[in-house]
């Protein structure tokens, strides 16, 4: 009997569970809410259903890449090409089009494309060569950029494609079909996450990428893969963007990687890796949508918005050490609940 209880004891509840589960991104959200519980009662027109719909497409360039970020920095990594390889990918789908390539065939050979830069650039240059992640996503970013601009020769690429079009501006029973590629990405990356062998190498990598080695997991096909993922992310994501501007753009700006870095560690994944996932991740990216609608509709400059995205990265990063610091401490009461024992070792 008394054995039996002892079991009982060390086994953690469904609430004990859920709580260890979701702690990490549990501040995201209550911040989601409070935010916008203040807007809707502040500002007029913020929860009329066309400023959510376009709260929400407006969104989903940042949540497709970051869904993508998620992984590389859950593998201890960080993506810095993701707006290059947007504007790259999206301007060879813009020449795909006008060239008269069949609308789903130039969308299968863009995200082609895009995967094969992913992998064999970053990819192998990372998983296989061993170089460092920062120094080579920095270099192939500006790689990416200067063949984006010697192509385009800096000029925008207007395109007017049903299929694209609809995929930025089209509806599939009265919701946006930008909503449906975000939903449907986001229950993609979660299943290779959750449920997939490779995603639990991914976690394993970033843990202790030696560690993982010796246990027999192959790290450097682990590493390529999350960059290849990475760079199909910003595929899907030039796509989306490619519909709803109607216009091809070699422009490449910093302020995308850095916001979807954002999203990524206030969701609750950190740069050290090992820890974190989409759920947090699509929090967070919430967090950023429902922060600049509000201030546009505030009538707030978007460079005042850009301020107050760096300052989120800022705290998000500096206030990691004390959430891993409270995270550690969380974990050793469960243990001394669970088993006696642990606490006086």
């Amino acid at each position: 009997m008394s054995e039996t209880m002892a079991i009982a004891n060390k086994n953690p509840t469904r609430l004990t569970q859920f709580v260890h589960n979701t702690e990490r991104y549990a501040a995201v959200v209550i911040i989601d809410v409070i935010l916008f519980i203040v807007f809707s009662t502040t500002l007029s027109g913020f929860l009329s259903v066309a400023n959510i719909s376009n709260l929400l497409t407006g969104s989903a360039v940042l949540w497709v890449v970051s869904l993508g970020m998620t992984l590389v920095v859950i593998s201890a990594g960080i993506d810095l090409t993701v707006a290059s390889q947007m504007g790259l990918s999206g301007y060879m789908l813009g020449t795909l089009l006008l060239g008269g390539m069949n609308s789903w065939l130039a969308i299968i050979v863009m995200l082609i494309f895009s995967a094969v830069c992913g992998a064999v650039v970053n990819g192998f240059l990372i998983g296989k060569a061993g170089l460092n992640f920062f120094v080579v996503t920095l270099g192939s970013m500006t790689a990416f950029t200067g063949i984006v601009n010697i192509w385009s020769g800096t000029q925008t690429l207007a395109v007017n494609d049903p299929v694209v079009s609809a995929i930025g501006y089209g509806q599939f029973v009265g919701i946006p079909i930008t909503i449906w590629v975000m939903i449907a990405t986001f229950f993609i990356a979660l299943y290779i996450q959750r449920w997939t062998y490779y995603g639990r190498d991914v976690y394993a990598v970033g843990g202790s990428i030696e560690a993982a080695r010796l246990s027999g997991i192959r790290t450097s096909r682990t590493l390529v893969g999350v960059y290849t993922i990475s760079a199909v992310c910003a595929g899907i994501a030039a796509l989306i963007e490619l519909g709803q501007l109607g216009a091809a753009s070699p422009r490449v700006t910093l302020v995308l990687p850095l916001q979807a870095a954002a999203a990524v560690l206030l969701g609750g994944t950190a740069f050290t890796g090992g820890v974190g996932g989409v759920i947090g991740t699509a929090a967070g990216v919430l967090f950023i949508g429902v922060l600049q609608n509000g201030l546009g509709l505030a009538g707030v400059s978007s460079y005042w918005q850009q301020v107050v995205t760096g300052i989120i990265l800022v705290l998000a990063v500096g206030l990691e050490p004390t959430r891993r610091k409270i995270g550690d401490i969380r974990h050793r009461r469960r243990l001394s609940i669970y088993d006696p024992d642990s606490s006086s070792t």
